[in-house]
Protein backbone atom coordinates (compact mmCIF):
# COMPACT_ATOMS: atom_id res chain seq x y z
CA UNK A 1 0.00 0.00 0.00
CA UNK A 2 1.04 3.59 -0.53
CA UNK A 3 2.94 5.57 2.08
CA UNK A 4 3.23 9.35 1.91
CA UNK A 5 6.96 9.08 2.61
CA UNK A 6 7.69 6.34 0.07
CA UNK A 7 7.70 6.02 -3.72
CA UNK A 8 4.41 6.70 -5.45
CA UNK A 9 2.57 4.38 -7.78
CA UNK A 10 1.81 6.25 -10.99
CA UNK A 11 -0.17 4.79 -13.87
CA UNK A 12 -2.35 5.93 -16.76
CA UNK A 13 -5.82 4.75 -17.69
CA UNK A 14 -8.28 6.07 -20.28
CA UNK A 15 -7.20 9.69 -20.45
CA UNK A 16 -6.04 10.18 -16.86
CA UNK A 17 -2.81 9.77 -14.96
CA UNK A 18 -3.23 8.51 -11.40
CA UNK A 19 -0.65 9.22 -8.70
CA UNK A 20 -1.31 7.31 -5.47
CA UNK A 21 0.27 9.22 -2.61
CA UNK A 22 -1.13 7.74 0.63
CA UNK A 23 -3.25 5.01 2.19
CA UNK A 24 -6.35 6.45 3.80
CA UNK A 25 -7.80 3.21 5.25
CA UNK A 26 -6.10 -0.15 5.72
CA UNK A 27 -8.10 -2.31 8.11
CA UNK A 28 -9.46 -5.83 7.84
CA UNK A 29 -13.00 -4.69 8.70
CA UNK A 30 -13.26 -2.12 5.89
CA UNK A 31 -12.41 -1.60 2.25
CA UNK A 32 -8.86 -0.43 1.62
CA UNK A 33 -8.94 3.18 0.41
CA UNK A 34 -6.09 5.07 -1.24
CA UNK A 35 -5.60 8.78 -1.78
CA UNK A 36 -4.53 9.76 -5.28
CA UNK A 37 -4.18 12.65 -7.68
CA UNK A 38 -6.05 12.35 -10.96
CA UNK A 39 -4.44 14.31 -13.80
CA UNK A 40 -6.11 14.78 -17.20
CA UNK A 41 -3.70 13.90 -20.00
CA UNK A 42 -3.68 14.56 -23.71
CA UNK A 43 -5.99 17.27 -24.95
CA UNK A 44 -8.57 16.99 -22.18
CA UNK A 45 -7.08 19.86 -20.16
CA UNK A 46 -8.17 20.78 -16.66
CA UNK A 47 -6.46 20.77 -13.27
CA UNK A 48 -5.58 17.71 -11.28
CA UNK A 49 -8.05 16.67 -8.60
CA UNK A 50 -7.83 14.55 -5.48
CA UNK A 51 -9.75 11.25 -5.59
CA UNK A 52 -10.15 8.12 -3.52
CA UNK A 53 -9.28 4.78 -5.11
CA UNK A 54 -10.77 1.53 -3.83
CA UNK A 55 -8.53 -1.31 -5.06
CA UNK A 56 -9.94 -4.71 -5.95
CA UNK A 57 -7.71 -7.64 -6.91
CA UNK A 58 -9.29 -9.19 -10.01
CA UNK A 59 -6.58 -11.43 -11.46
CA UNK A 60 -8.28 -14.73 -10.58
CA UNK A 61 -11.73 -13.62 -9.45
CA UNK A 62 -14.18 -12.77 -12.21
CA UNK A 63 -16.93 -12.09 -9.65
CA UNK A 64 -14.90 -9.29 -8.09
CA UNK A 65 -14.35 -7.77 -11.50
CA UNK A 66 -18.08 -7.92 -12.24
CA UNK A 67 -18.90 -6.34 -8.89
CA UNK A 68 -16.59 -3.42 -9.62
CA UNK A 69 -18.42 -2.88 -12.87
CA UNK A 70 -21.79 -3.22 -11.12
CA UNK A 71 -20.83 -0.63 -8.50
CA UNK A 72 -19.84 1.83 -11.21
CA UNK A 73 -23.03 1.12 -13.16
CA UNK A 74 -25.21 1.67 -10.10
CA UNK A 75 -23.40 4.92 -9.32
CA UNK A 76 -24.38 6.28 -12.73
CA UNK A 77 -27.99 6.28 -11.47
CA UNK A 78 -27.15 8.23 -8.30
CA UNK A 79 -26.76 11.99 -8.71
CA UNK A 80 -27.41 13.58 -5.33
CA UNK A 81 -25.42 16.12 -3.29
CA UNK A 82 -25.52 13.79 -0.29
CA UNK A 83 -24.04 10.80 -2.14
CA UNK A 84 -20.31 10.61 -2.87
CA UNK A 85 -19.74 10.46 -6.61
CA UNK A 86 -18.16 7.53 -8.40
CA UNK A 87 -16.28 8.71 -11.48
CA UNK A 88 -15.70 5.27 -12.94
CA UNK A 89 -12.94 2.74 -12.64
CA UNK A 90 -9.27 2.48 -13.50
CA UNK A 91 -7.02 -0.52 -13.91
CA UNK A 92 -3.33 -1.22 -13.41
CA UNK A 93 -1.84 -4.70 -13.56
CA UNK A 94 -4.09 -7.16 -11.73
CA UNK A 95 -5.84 -4.44 -9.74
CA UNK A 96 -9.01 -2.57 -10.62
CA UNK A 97 -9.78 0.67 -8.80
CA UNK A 98 -13.16 2.24 -8.19
CA UNK A 99 -12.52 5.98 -8.57
CA UNK A 100 -14.51 7.99 -6.04
CA UNK A 101 -15.02 11.58 -5.00
CA UNK A 102 -12.80 12.90 -2.23
CA UNK A 103 -14.36 15.26 0.32
CA UNK A 104 -11.90 17.06 2.56
CA UNK A 105 -12.87 15.99 6.05
CA UNK A 106 -13.20 12.66 7.84
CA UNK A 107 -15.43 9.65 8.25
CA UNK A 108 -18.05 9.76 10.99
CA UNK A 109 -16.24 6.96 12.82
CA UNK A 110 -13.13 9.14 12.99
CA UNK A 111 -15.13 12.06 14.40
CA UNK A 112 -16.67 9.80 17.06
CA UNK A 113 -13.29 8.26 17.94
CA UNK A 114 -11.64 11.67 18.23
CA UNK A 115 -14.50 13.04 20.34
CA UNK A 116 -14.09 10.09 22.71
CA UNK A 117 -10.33 10.61 22.75
CA UNK A 118 -10.69 14.21 23.91
CA UNK A 119 -13.54 13.36 26.32
CA UNK A 120 -16.29 15.05 24.35
CA UNK A 121 -19.64 13.90 23.02
CA UNK A 122 -21.04 14.84 19.67
CA UNK A 123 -23.85 17.28 20.37
CA UNK A 124 -27.45 16.12 19.79
CA UNK A 125 -27.87 18.71 17.04
CA UNK A 126 -24.69 17.50 15.33
CA UNK A 127 -25.99 13.92 15.43
CA UNK A 128 -29.42 14.96 14.17
CA UNK A 129 -27.96 17.04 11.34
CA UNK A 130 -25.73 14.19 10.14
CA UNK A 131 -28.56 11.67 10.36
CA UNK A 132 -30.93 14.00 8.47
CA UNK A 133 -28.44 14.43 5.64
CA UNK A 134 -27.87 10.69 5.35
CA UNK A 135 -31.62 10.02 5.49
CA UNK A 136 -32.07 12.45 2.61
CA UNK A 137 -29.49 10.60 0.53
CA UNK A 138 -31.08 7.24 1.36
CA UNK A 139 -34.56 8.52 0.55
CA UNK A 140 -33.33 9.57 -2.87
CA UNK A 141 -31.61 6.22 -3.52
CA UNK A 142 -34.60 4.19 -2.36
CA UNK A 143 -36.88 5.94 -4.86
CA UNK A 144 -34.64 5.72 -7.93
CA UNK A 145 -36.21 4.67 -11.21
CA UNK A 146 -34.16 2.94 -13.90
CA UNK A 147 -33.71 4.44 -17.35
CA UNK A 148 -36.29 1.91 -18.52
CA UNK A 149 -38.78 3.34 -16.04
CA UNK A 150 -38.70 0.55 -13.43
CA UNK A 151 -38.14 0.96 -9.66
CA UNK A 152 -34.57 -0.02 -8.81
CA UNK A 153 -35.30 -1.06 -5.20
CA UNK A 154 -31.86 0.07 -4.04
CA UNK A 155 -30.85 -0.94 -0.51
CA UNK A 156 -27.42 0.29 0.61
CA UNK A 157 -26.85 -2.62 3.05
CA UNK A 158 -23.76 -1.04 4.62
CA UNK A 159 -24.88 2.22 6.25
CA UNK A 160 -22.41 2.79 9.06
CA UNK A 161 -19.95 5.34 10.45
CA UNK A 162 -17.23 4.41 7.92
CA UNK A 163 -19.55 5.03 4.97
CA UNK A 164 -20.57 8.50 6.11
CA UNK A 165 -18.14 11.25 5.15
CA UNK A 166 -18.16 14.57 7.00
CA UNK A 167 -16.74 17.58 5.21
CA UNK A 168 -14.84 20.28 7.06
CA UNK A 169 -17.27 22.65 5.32
CA UNK A 170 -20.30 20.99 6.94
CA UNK A 171 -21.32 18.78 4.05
CA UNK A 172 -22.30 15.16 4.70
CA UNK A 173 -22.06 12.41 2.08
CA UNK A 174 -23.09 8.78 2.09
CA UNK A 175 -20.39 6.75 0.38
CA UNK A 176 -19.67 3.29 -0.94
CA UNK A 177 -22.65 1.56 -2.52
CA UNK A 178 -20.39 -1.41 -3.30
CA UNK A 179 -22.48 -3.82 -1.20
CA UNK A 180 -25.83 -2.38 -2.31
CA UNK A 181 -28.74 -4.43 -3.53
CA UNK A 182 -30.51 -3.17 -6.63
CA UNK A 183 -32.50 -4.49 -9.53
CA UNK A 184 -29.98 -3.51 -12.15
CA UNK A 185 -30.22 -5.69 -15.21
CA UNK A 186 -27.82 -8.67 -15.04
CA UNK A 187 -26.74 -7.87 -11.48
CA UNK A 188 -24.85 -10.50 -9.54
CA UNK A 189 -26.98 -12.52 -7.15
CA UNK A 190 -25.98 -12.87 -3.52
CA UNK A 191 -25.12 -16.52 -2.80
CA UNK A 192 -27.28 -18.27 -0.18
CA UNK A 193 -25.99 -17.93 3.36
CA UNK A 194 -23.79 -14.89 2.60
CA UNK A 195 -24.36 -11.69 4.57
CA UNK A 196 -23.36 -8.70 2.45
CA UNK A 197 -22.83 -5.24 3.86
CA UNK A 198 -21.91 -4.37 7.44
CA UNK A 199 -23.07 -6.99 9.99
CA UNK A 200 -22.65 -4.55 12.89
CA UNK A 201 -25.44 -2.30 11.57
CA UNK A 202 -27.62 -4.92 9.93
CA UNK A 203 -31.41 -4.88 10.28
CA UNK A 204 -32.91 -7.98 11.94
CA UNK A 205 -35.04 -8.85 8.91
CA UNK A 206 -31.89 -9.04 6.79
CA UNK A 207 -30.31 -11.46 9.26
CA UNK A 208 -33.43 -13.63 9.25
CA UNK A 209 -33.67 -13.60 5.46
CA UNK A 210 -30.06 -14.68 5.05
CA UNK A 211 -30.54 -17.42 7.64
CA UNK A 212 -33.55 -18.69 5.70
CA UNK A 213 -31.98 -18.37 2.25
CA UNK A 214 -31.67 -21.56 0.22
CA UNK A 215 -30.30 -22.52 -3.15
CA UNK A 216 -33.73 -21.94 -4.70
CA UNK A 217 -33.96 -18.48 -3.16
CA UNK A 218 -30.40 -17.36 -3.52
CA UNK A 219 -30.92 -13.69 -2.78
CA UNK A 220 -33.00 -12.76 0.28
CA UNK A 221 -33.92 -9.37 -1.19
CA UNK A 222 -35.66 -10.83 -4.23
CA UNK A 223 -39.31 -9.94 -4.57
CA UNK A 224 -39.27 -6.96 -2.22
CA UNK A 225 -38.99 -9.08 0.93
CA UNK A 226 -36.59 -6.43 2.25
CA UNK A 227 -36.66 -2.77 1.32
CA UNK A 228 -35.12 0.57 2.21
CA UNK A 229 -36.42 0.41 5.77
CA UNK A 230 -33.52 -1.95 6.46
CA UNK A 231 -31.25 1.05 5.83
CA UNK A 232 -33.39 3.12 8.20
CA UNK A 233 -32.68 0.60 10.97
CA UNK A 234 -28.95 0.88 10.22
CA UNK A 235 -29.13 4.68 10.33
CA UNK A 236 -31.08 4.47 13.58
CA UNK A 237 -28.22 2.48 15.11
CA UNK A 238 -25.73 5.05 13.83
CA UNK A 239 -27.79 7.90 15.34
CA UNK A 240 -27.99 6.02 18.64
CA UNK A 241 -24.23 5.46 18.58
CA UNK A 242 -23.58 9.16 18.00
CA UNK A 243 -25.77 10.06 20.97
CA UNK A 244 -24.39 7.39 23.31
CA UNK A 245 -20.75 7.82 22.24
CA UNK A 246 -20.39 4.03 22.02
CA UNK A 247 -21.57 1.14 19.87
CA UNK A 248 -25.07 0.29 21.19
CA UNK A 249 -24.71 -3.49 21.03
CA UNK A 250 -21.48 -3.58 23.02
CA UNK A 251 -21.88 -1.03 25.84
CA UNK A 252 -18.97 -0.54 28.21
CA UNK A 253 -20.96 -0.01 31.41
CA UNK A 254 -23.88 -2.41 31.00
CA UNK A 255 -23.63 -6.19 30.90
CA UNK A 256 -25.08 -7.50 27.66
CA UNK A 257 -26.12 -11.10 27.32
CA UNK A 258 -23.94 -13.10 24.98
CA UNK A 259 -25.13 -15.81 22.66
CA UNK A 260 -26.29 -18.81 24.72
CA UNK A 261 -24.78 -22.23 24.34
CA UNK A 262 -26.23 -23.92 21.31
CA UNK A 263 -27.10 -20.70 19.45
CA UNK A 264 -25.56 -20.81 16.02
CA UNK A 265 -25.81 -18.27 13.21
CA UNK A 266 -25.34 -20.48 10.12
CA UNK A 267 -24.23 -17.65 7.88
CA UNK A 268 -20.90 -16.32 6.70
CA UNK A 269 -20.31 -12.58 6.53
CA UNK A 270 -18.52 -10.73 3.78
CA UNK A 271 -17.00 -8.45 6.44
CA UNK A 272 -15.27 -9.29 9.69
CA UNK A 273 -16.59 -7.83 12.93
CA UNK A 274 -15.11 -7.10 16.33
CA UNK A 275 -17.82 -9.16 18.00
CA UNK A 276 -18.22 -12.75 16.85
CA UNK A 277 -20.95 -13.11 14.25
CA UNK A 278 -22.93 -15.44 16.55
CA UNK A 279 -22.92 -12.90 19.39
CA UNK A 280 -23.66 -9.99 17.09
CA UNK A 281 -26.57 -11.76 15.41
CA UNK A 282 -28.01 -12.86 18.75
CA UNK A 283 -27.92 -9.32 20.13
CA UNK A 284 -29.33 -7.74 16.97
CA UNK A 285 -32.20 -10.22 16.79
CA UNK A 286 -33.09 -9.57 20.44
CA UNK A 287 -32.52 -5.81 20.41
CA UNK A 288 -35.56 -3.70 21.28
CA UNK A 289 -35.86 0.10 21.04
CA UNK A 290 -36.94 0.28 24.69
CA UNK A 291 -33.28 -0.41 25.53
CA UNK A 292 -32.27 2.63 23.52
CA UNK A 293 -34.88 4.83 25.20
CA UNK A 294 -33.70 3.76 28.63
CA UNK A 295 -30.14 4.75 27.82
CA UNK A 296 -31.15 8.03 26.14
CA UNK A 297 -32.77 9.70 29.15
CA UNK A 298 -30.36 12.62 28.74
CA UNK A 299 -31.26 13.21 25.06
CA UNK A 300 -33.95 15.56 23.73
CA UNK A 301 -37.39 13.94 23.62
CA UNK A 302 -37.85 14.28 19.84
CA UNK A 303 -34.58 12.43 19.20
CA UNK A 304 -35.57 9.64 21.57
CA UNK A 305 -38.80 9.22 19.62
CA UNK A 306 -36.98 9.20 16.29
CA UNK A 307 -34.52 6.55 17.47
CA UNK A 308 -37.36 4.44 18.87
CA UNK A 309 -39.27 4.40 15.59
CA UNK A 310 -36.19 3.87 13.41
CA UNK A 311 -35.20 0.82 15.45
CA UNK A 312 -38.54 -0.98 15.49
CA UNK A 313 -37.96 -4.73 14.98
CA UNK A 314 -40.88 -4.85 12.53
CA UNK A 315 -39.93 -2.82 9.44
CA UNK A 316 -43.60 -1.97 8.87
CA UNK A 317 -43.48 0.14 12.03
CA UNK A 318 -40.39 2.11 10.99
CA UNK A 319 -40.06 5.34 9.09
CA UNK A 320 -39.23 5.47 5.45
CA UNK A 321 -35.94 7.32 4.99
CA UNK A 322 -37.83 10.39 3.75
CA UNK A 323 -40.08 10.37 6.82
CA UNK A 324 -37.09 10.04 9.13
CA UNK A 325 -35.44 13.02 7.47
CA UNK A 326 -38.58 15.13 7.90
CA UNK A 327 -38.81 14.30 11.62
CA UNK A 328 -35.15 15.16 12.12
CA UNK A 329 -35.62 18.47 10.29
CA UNK A 330 -38.63 19.27 12.48
CA UNK A 331 -36.45 18.75 15.57
CA UNK A 332 -33.61 20.82 14.11
CA UNK A 333 -36.12 23.58 13.36
CA UNK A 334 -36.85 23.93 17.08
CA UNK A 335 -33.21 24.54 17.98
CA UNK A 336 -31.98 28.08 18.64
CA UNK A 337 -29.85 29.34 17.05
CA UNK A 338 -30.72 27.47 13.82
CA UNK A 339 -28.44 24.56 12.98
CA UNK A 340 -26.52 25.25 9.78
CA UNK A 341 -23.63 23.54 8.03
CA UNK A 342 -21.27 26.16 9.47
CA UNK A 343 -22.17 25.20 13.05
CA UNK A 344 -21.63 21.51 12.32
CA UNK A 345 -18.30 22.31 10.65
CA UNK A 346 -17.22 24.37 13.67
CA UNK A 347 -17.97 21.50 16.06
CA UNK A 348 -16.01 19.08 13.89
CA UNK A 349 -13.10 21.52 13.68
CA UNK A 350 -13.00 21.90 17.47
CA UNK A 351 -12.84 18.12 17.91
CA UNK A 352 -10.01 17.84 15.38
CA UNK A 353 -8.02 20.65 16.93
CA UNK A 354 -8.25 18.97 20.33
CA UNK A 355 -7.33 15.56 18.87
CA UNK A 356 -4.33 17.03 17.04
CA UNK A 357 -2.85 18.01 20.40
CA UNK A 358 -2.88 14.38 21.53
CA UNK A 359 0.16 12.25 20.75
CA UNK A 360 -0.17 10.43 17.45
CA UNK A 361 0.46 7.04 19.06
CA UNK A 362 -2.53 7.60 21.30
CA UNK A 363 -4.72 8.80 18.48
CA UNK A 364 -4.60 5.77 16.20
CA UNK A 365 -7.67 6.06 13.99
CA UNK A 366 -8.76 3.59 11.35
CA UNK A 367 -8.61 6.54 8.98
CA UNK A 368 -4.83 6.74 8.89
CA UNK A 369 -4.61 10.13 7.17
CA UNK A 370 -7.11 11.90 9.45
CA UNK A 371 -4.47 14.10 11.09
CA UNK A 372 -2.22 14.38 8.03
CA UNK A 373 -2.23 17.78 6.32
CA UNK A 374 -3.66 17.64 2.80
CA UNK A 375 -1.28 18.01 -0.10
CA UNK A 376 -1.65 21.28 -1.95
CA UNK A 377 -4.00 21.15 -4.94
CA UNK A 378 -1.27 22.60 -7.10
Amino acid sequence: MADSSGPRLIFEFEGFKYEIYDTQVLNRDYDTLLLAWRHPIGGSGGRRSRVILKPVQVSSDSERSERVWEEVQLASHLEHPGIAKVYGFASHGNTAYVVMEHLRGCYLLTAMDFALLVERRLSPVFAAYVAAEVAGALGYAHQRISREGHPMHIVHRAVGPMRIRLGFDGRVKLANFGAAYSELRDRLKTPPGLLRGDPAYCAPEVLRAVMESTGSRADPLIGGAIDGRADVFSLGLVLLEMLLAEYPLDPTDTPVEGAPAGFSFPVRAERTTQLSLDVLAYRLLRFHPSEAERRLEFAPGPLRSIVRRALQPDPRERFSAAEMREELLVYLGTVEPPVLADEVAAELKAIFEAAARVKRLTANPIERTALTPDEDEG
